[in-house]
């Protein structure tokens, strides 16, 4: 059996992030050295561990809980997966100028967590069963667009 293709990706977290805290350790080592003073080698040393620890930590954490995957037949965010048949519509944006809630903002958000996660835009979704949900991106034009696309080639039964 072949993946399916992945028509929008976010990964949520990203590796390199790790390498922040170590490569900062790093440069004030060097500006020890170049300076002339004392070298604080184990507390560098110690510093540059238990930060990559906890950004290491974060970044499981934002792969698993934040990230979005999209296939011509199922949305993924964070660790729930939803068939795209069982979405009946992507509903249009939020109307800035208005004064009142879309319906769908105040439904609940696909994932575990208990809202849209930070810095990301909720899309509204009409199920199958007539229920509500919001899928959720920082890049959300692009997945409102493909997501759109793809439930109305699964709906047309392109891809079945």
């Amino acid at each position: 059996m072949t993946a399916a293709a992945v028509l929008f990706t976010e990964p949520g977290a990203r590796w390199r992030t790790v390498a922040y805290g170590p490569i900062l350790c790093l440069t004030i080592v060097i500006l020890e050295l170049v300076t002339g003073g004392a070298v604080h080698w184990f507390a560098l040393v110690f510093c540059a561990a238990l930060i990559a620890g906890f950004v290491a930590l974060q970044v499981v954490a934002g792969k698993r809980h934040v990230s979005v995957e999209l296939t011509a037949q199922t949305l993924r965010s964070g660790t729930e997966s939803l068939p795209l048949s069982s979405i009946a519509e992507v509903l249009p944006e939020r109307d800035e100028d208005s004064w009142d809630d879309e319906e769908w903002e105040s439904a609940r958000a696909l994932g575990e967590l208990s809202g849209v996660p930070r810095r990301r835009t909720g899309i509204g979704l009409r199920l199958a069963d007539g229920g509500l949900a919001q899928a959720w991106a920082r890049d959300h034009k692009a997945l409102r667009t493909a997501l759109t696309e793809a439930v109305q080639r699964s709906s047309d039964g392109v891809d079945r």
